[in-house]
């Protein structure tokens, strides 16, 4: 009994007092959000952000960022370069006391920066912390200094090795496999979307983006370069451009108002999507903040205090709400805060108030000087708000019809659905099936304790071009609304989702293997990041993976998820094996679906993550909106095999 005791005894000796480095590797999630695909490309963004906060200061033009052929990562500017003279406190390099000090660096020093990007403030000693090696080169000075660390410990003190007329900061790090278990590969993609989002942002900078790991047509390296001469405007043409456009030009402003520089850049579409993007310090605050609220109150009061005044507003018999004002916008607000408070469950929600009369204060003056001076853009606007109310007041019906479906008993649950035993929704999931033939193969396969089933009849509603109330109205959806037991917005806030009672946190979606397939899944996730992006952001949004082939031979038989795959059971098989090739999920028996797509011991569902959510309204705008030729280039240059027609 007293060996059991001394175990258990809570003592000083039981406190570990772990140092800043070590606390960073034991929890690396607090610092960079996760150690899979997204916190290994925040190491790159939070390397980039030095060298950005440089040129915010005015101090570094051209970044180069390489992703080298082992997957490590080169960043290199040509700022001030980080300085390397003795730090009196720590007693050894500044440049040391940067990279191997958590809170370390001149963000802190008002009078070296005045505003700095970096969501968590972390920044270069977070990675090299997390990095199986690190190299720092510093052209300063003339001269050529550099350090190497290992998980974020020095191998040695700064040395000199050169003298240079270069200046600026070269950092190559390779991050640590025991950290990032899931993956240590760049994608290419990722990187680019942000380096792009990052030259609208900071006009002016030149940012390159080069590939070792790939090669173009000529033999040499992949290489993109980011940069722009007009800002957010161009911005806003970027995401527009998969749109056709309302107003002649782009509605933009850039300026100071109470000390806090703000940038708005907007233009109307004849989507029915509304589509806002704020950043605070080149961050992406998709929780939005006094800065969004700011830029809503200036638009819904400016444009209302015009459409009043036209009289264009007299025969409409019910009043005008601010989510009117905003249907078919897309806009981009950017400021720059000397100490941003961030709020909200990932902190990007910014807390700052006195932002919100500085935003507000500006796009006011903006629209107003706009409407005056185009009264042609002026009066489509507001009668694409008039337009926009109508639809939103037939809306009303439907949505109120949705909402009684899903907040009735078990009794008003779909009468397709078939649901499973266990009530925890943490414990349940619920398969979205293309086609009734396929939801009846799933059922009988299915674990009845856990999995829930629900058909879909054919390709549902694509909500990119469709108006919200046909949304409501739609049958395949308001099946979808009442099984996953989520509530809608009011009619003042139809954008907010109420996820307390969601029925299920793991929602897959399955559909077959092939060309419908792909488009139904698409039709799916295009509902669920427009009207259900919440629980995209939660996680609950997986798609299924069922298998392309069975090969089989004598007794032997293995599933093959790809041609690859299918050709090396073949050979393994000694080739000459029976080839089944599944078109669709109906091609399975119930056992066979289990087995591959539906058993959690060795099924592969697929995350549904939204890397950017800039990228992702372009990217589904693109694909499932009215513009043809955008979509026509993307399939072009993406599909292996593809036959377009004229």
């Amino acid at each position: 009994m007293s060996n059991i005791e001394d175990k258990q005894q809570y003592s000083a000796d039981s406190i570990q007092a772990l140092e800043g480095m070590e606390h960073v590797r034991m929890r690396p999630s607090m610092y960079i959000g996760d150690v899979g695909v997204r916190g290994l490309h925040h190491l790159v963004y939070e390397v980039i952000d030095n060298s950005i906060d440089e040129a915010l200061a005015g101090h570094c033009k051209n970044i180069d960022v390489y992703i080298n052929e082992n997957n490590s990562i080169t960043v290199r500017d040509d700022g001030r370069g980080i300085p390397v003279d003795m730090h009196k406190k720590e007693g050894v390099s500044a440049l040391e006391v940067v990279m191997t000090k958590i809170g370390a660096g001149g963000k802190f020093d008002k009078d070296s920066y005045k505003v700095s990007g970096g969501l968590h403030g972390v920044g270069v000693s977070c990675v090299n912390a997390l990095s199986d090696h690190l190299k720092a080169t510093v052209f300063r000075n003339g001269q050529i200094y550099e350090q190497e660390y290992s998980r974020g410990k020095a191998a040695y003190p700064v040395r000199l090795i050169g003298d240079t007329d270069k200046r600026g900061t070269e950092v190559t790090f390779t991050p640590d496999k025991s950290i990032f278990t899931q993956t240590t590969t760049y994608n290419y993609d990722t990187l680019a979307a942000r380096l792009r989002e990052l030259s609208y942002l900071n006009k002016g900078i030149v940012i390159h983006l080069t590939d070792k790991r790939n090669k173009d047509d000529e033999g040499n390296d992949i290489t993109e370069t980011f940069t722009s001469t007009e800002g957010l405007s161009e911005f806003v043409k970027y995401l527009d451009g998969t749109r056709e456009q309302l107003t002649a030009g782009v509605i933009a402003m850039e300026g100071e108002k109470n000390g806090i520089p703000v940038e708005v850049a907007m233009v109307y579409n004849t989507s029915y999507a509304e589509n806002l993007h704020s950043y605070v310090n080149n961050i992406n605050t998709h929780e939005g903040g006094t800065h969004l609220s700011g830029f809503r109150r200036g638009l819904t009061t400016t444009l209302k205090k015009y459409a009043d005044a036209s009289g264009m507003l007299s025969k409409l018999k019910f009043d005008i709400a601010g989510d009117d004002f905003r249907e078919g916008l897309t806009a981009i607000v950017s400021v720059k805060v000397q100490e941003p408070q961030f709020e909200g469950q990932t902190k990007t929600k910014l807390g700052n108030r006195e932002v919100s009369a500085a935003v507000s204060q500006a796009v006011s003056e903006m629209l107003t000087d706009y409407l005056e001076e185009h009264p042609d853009d002026a009066k489509v606007i507001v009668q694409k708000v008039i337009l926009a109310a109508q639809a939103r007041h037939a809306a009303t019906k439907a949505r109120e019809m949705v909402q009684r479906k899903t907040v009735m008993s078990i009794g008003g649950l779909p009468g397709k659905l078939s649901d499973c035993s266990e009530t925890d929704p943490e414990k349940c999931e619920i398969f979205l099936v293309e086609g009734d033939s396929a939801g009846g193969t799933a059922k009988q396969g299915r674990d009845r304790e856990f999995q829930a089933i629900l058909p879909l009849r054919g390709k549902i509603l694509n909500v990119e071009k469709a108006m919200t109330h046909r949304v409501f109205e739609n049958e395949e959806i308001k099946n979808m609304f009442t099984a996953l037991g989520v509530t809608i917005g009011t009619e003042e806030d139809s954008k907010a989702l109420n996820l307390s009672k969601v029925r299920y946190h793991k929602v897959v979606i399955m559909c077959d293997a092939d060309v419908d397939g792909s488009h139904i899944a698409t039709l799916i996730l295009t509902f669920f990041f427009r009207y259900m992006r919440e629980m995209v952001e939660q996680g609950y949004i997986y798609i299924a993976t069922p298998p392309l082939y069975l090969v089989k031979k004598g007794a032997k038989k293995e599933y093959a998820w790809s041609d690859d795959q299918r050709d090396m059971i073949n050979l393994k098989f000694g080739g000459s094996a029976s080839i089944q090739r599944y078109k669709g999920l109906g091609e399975m028996n119930a056992e066979q679906l289990w087995d591959t797509t539906m058993n959690p011991e060795f099924r592969t569902l697929r995350k549904v993550v939204i890397d950017s959510e800039v990228e992702a309204d372009r990217v589904f705008s693109m694909l499932m909106g009215d513009e043809v030729p955008p979509r026509r280039d993307f399939i072009e240059k993406n599909a292996k095999y593809a036959n377009i027609d004229a």
